[in-house]
């Protein structure tokens, strides 16, 4: 499954935070409220997705953006395509496994 990756280099994803008036650790906490397994986003990735330094993290997994935006959306509207991105179509024409035919 593709990753997806966070538009603007997360700045709708801390705008929206803004709006809703949640903290990193809020935002985990809504998440889990959300989260049908009650499991949710640990506050360490969320502030990853959320932030802009060394350590900030550019993708994640359909699972984690969905919990967050939907968390999100519950406060301010937002839609998962505000804040996140599908990747670009991969143009790679790379083989990348062997026809049965040609095996040894």
């Amino acid at each position: 499954m593709p990753k997806l990756h966070r538009k603007d280099d997360g700045r709708p994803l801390r705008d929206a935070m803004a709006r809703a008036g949640l903290s990193i650790p809020a935002l985990a906490k809504a998440t889990q409220r959300v989260d049908p397994a009650g499991k949710g986003v640990s506050a360490a990735t969320v502030g990853r997705l959320a932030g802009q330094g060394k350590t900030a993290r550019e993708s994640c997994e359909l699972k984690t953006a969905w919990l967050v935006a939907d968390a999100l959306h519950k406060e301010t509207s937002a839609p998962l395509q505000d804040l996140f991105a599908m990747p670009t179509h991969s143009t790679s024409i790379i083989e990348r496994s062997t026809p049965d035919a040609e095996e040894e």
